[in-house]
């Protein structure tokens, strides 16, 4: 990997970490098509930068994270399924994380769901709902798991969803998504690095500068995309990410099937 490489992928982590189009996925996509997905550095990179990602959630929206106790209360029940799921189906998850064609499949399958969200909650628009209790968030957590065992279905778009079908509107259902995504990437992070270590692995200064650079590229393009996101969607729904997933799950797979030669990470 290099310092370049490492800022492109620090670009699409904050640029796609809190749209509904899987960052994980199209982090895969790149380093394959970079061919940098078989260093052993590059998948703990991937996930270690969405630090910097989710710190911009906290430094926007730094007084929703002061204001009750309650609000953790809401944060850990939410995130307790995906813990529980990760931590039982981590082999799993390894296995399946670099499958370039599972990612084509999971962009394809979520991006005729999202062509007809907006449909299926339009009268959510018209709900007043701000504070969320303990069950409705429990429910999006476990929606959030959906997107933890199939990489490219997208842990904001299964978030979200959850959130509309709790009666929550887009702005608040996109928010708690937000917010959700601070437990559950600082434990993936957390746990990603710690098994990076425990197996004998040795991060040396270019990595560490590596790091350094990739998790300030990813919170401040994560800042712009969350300000941009927040305004689209209020005035344009789901529909675009929808088609926008179908176009480059159904590439992805044309190329796969058609022996084009990815780089598995």
């Amino acid at each position: 990997m290099t310092l370049i490489e490492a800022i492109i992928l620090a670009v699409i982590e904050g640029l796609t970490e809190f749209l509904p189009i899987s960052s994980t996925g199209h982090m895969i996509i790149a380093s394959s098509l970079m061919g940098i997905a078989a260093e052993p550095f590059t998948k703990t990179f991937m996930v270690a930068i969405q630090l910097g990602a989710i710190l911009s959630v906290v430094a926007m929206y730094w007084r929703k994270f002061l204001q009750s106790i309650e609000f953790y209360y809401t944060l850990l029940i939410a995130f307790i399924p995906s813990a529980i799921m990760g931590f039982l189906f981590a082999q799993y998850i390894d296995i399946i994380f670099g499958r370039v064609y599972v990612v084509g499949f999971a962009l394809l399958l979520g991006g005729f769901i999202l062509l007809f969200v907006d449909n299926w909650f339009k009268e959510n628009e018209n709900s007043v709902v701000t504070k969320i209790k303990l069950k409705p968030a429990f429910i999006i957590g476990c929606f959030q798991c959906l997107a933890i065992l199939l990489p490219g279905l997208s842990r904001s778009a299964a978030t979200i969803i959850g959130g509309l079908s709790q009666k929550l509107n887009r702005k608040t259902a996109a928010e708690f998504s937000f917010f959700l995504a601070v437990p559950t990437m600082f434990g993936a992070t957390s746990y990603k690095l710690f098994h990076f270590f425990w197996n004998g692995n040795i991060i040396g200064e270019r990595e560490i500068k590596f790091l350094l650079a990739g998790n300030v590229v990813a919170f401040v393009v994560a800042w712009i995309a969350i300000r941009s996101f927040i305004n689209f969607l209020n005035k344009h729904g789901f529909r675009f990410f929808g088609y926008y997933r179908i176009i480059v799950g159904a590439t992805i797979l044309i190329l796969y099937y058609s022996g084009y030669q990815f780089s598995m990470l």
